[in-house]
């Protein structure tokens, strides 16, 4: 796994995950089944670095026969609690639990970061049935809200990181792809309005803030809280995201 201490992170806050963080729009899932060309009713996912089942609800909610695969105790935890009647099972993207051919669709939500690709794209490819698809989402702020460009600015200073110029989530994934797969992508923009104590909450659960100096984190954190209650006196935030969404086919 790319990152363990950071992956591992999110164990001792899964509670604050599954409370603050943000899911993805009904939109998304129509994108997904259009562009993986199958219904999600019925169809076998796995839901691979499914976290405490934000994603994994979704696919559920839309008839969907999920097998959730996750690594971390705390999470996994947090699911079972979450979704009692959803399969689980333990494992990560690099080596997955599940027969060959045994699936119609496997999907990452906001997780793929953490597999390596040279490993998770042959085990996506194995457990596929012919003519399967994987599914990739991102769920990142929208670059063209000030107030969130302002916020990213203030955390990449704190931890003291340029803006990269890096290719996006679904180039880097295209690169990772075997030669004669291909994928096609779609975007995704959609908002909810939460208060700013629940929009820090959720900044607090990122695995920078969680793997770094506690006293420096809170530090920034109140002074963000104290930025955002000025601009915003009414004392809730629009979060403005824009989902990336990557599927190639088996």
């Amino acid at each position: 796994m790319a990152n363990p201490v950071r992956a591992r992170s999110f164990d001792a806050v899964a509670a604050a995950c599954d409370a603050h963080r943000p899911s993805c729009p009904p939109a998304l899932f129509d994108a997904v089944e259009e562009l993986a060309g199958l219904p999600l009713a019925g169809a076998r996912v796995a839901d691979v670095g499914a976290g405490t089942g934000l994603g994994t609800a979704r696919l559920y909610g839309r008839g969907a026969e999920v097998t959730a695969v996750e690594p971390g105790d705390g999470m996994a935890g947090q699911f079972r609690r979450s979704l009692p009647d959803v399969s689980l099972v333990r494992g990560d993207g690099n080596s997955l639990p599940l027969r060959t051919g045994s699936m119609d669709l496997i999907t990452y939500a906001q997780s793929w970061h953490w597999a390596d690709p040279a490993r998770s794209v042959p085990e996506a490819r194995r457990v596929l049935r012919e003519g399967g698809a994987l599914a990739l989402w991102w769920n990142d702020g929208d670059p063209a809200v000030e107030w969130l460009v302002g916020q990213e600015d203030r955390m990449r200073a704190f931890f003291g990181v340029e803006a990269p110029a890096v290719p996006s989530h679904e180039a880097r994934f295209r690169a990772a792809l075997p030669d004669g797969l291909d994928s096609r992508t779609r975007r995704v923009a959609w908002s909810r309005r939460v208060p700013i104590e629940r929009h820090i909450a959720n900044l607090a659960a990122y695995s920078d803030f969680l793997t770094g100096d506690p006293v420096a984190v809170r530090s920034f954190l109140d002074r963000e809280r104290a930025v955002l209650e000025a601009l915003f006196p009414g004392g809730e935030v629009e979060e403005a995201y824009v989902v990336s969404l990557a599927v190639a086919h088996r």
